[in-house]
């Protein structure tokens, strides 16, 4: 039940789009424009659902340490 409250939380859905934001520019700046608007849809189902943007970032650390 806690974890729902966390995860449902205003502060935690706030954090997790400026995170998500912050992925979406450096994809830009990178010039990975594919990978940015998927990023940008991101972070605007993250807003209702924080899991959603925890889990594409834990997937982003993935693909990077891949490399």
């Amino acid at each position: 039940m806690a974890l729902t409250r966390f995860l449902g939380s205003k502060a935690t859905r706030s954090f997790t789009v400026v995170t998500v934001l912050l992925e979406a520019k450096r994809a830009f700046d990178r010039n990975n424009t594919p990978r940015a608007v998927l990023l940008l849809g991101v972070a605007v189902l993250a807003w209702k659902w924080a899991l959603i943007g925890m889990a594409a970032q834990g997937l982003l650390k993935v693909l990077r340490a891949g490399r």
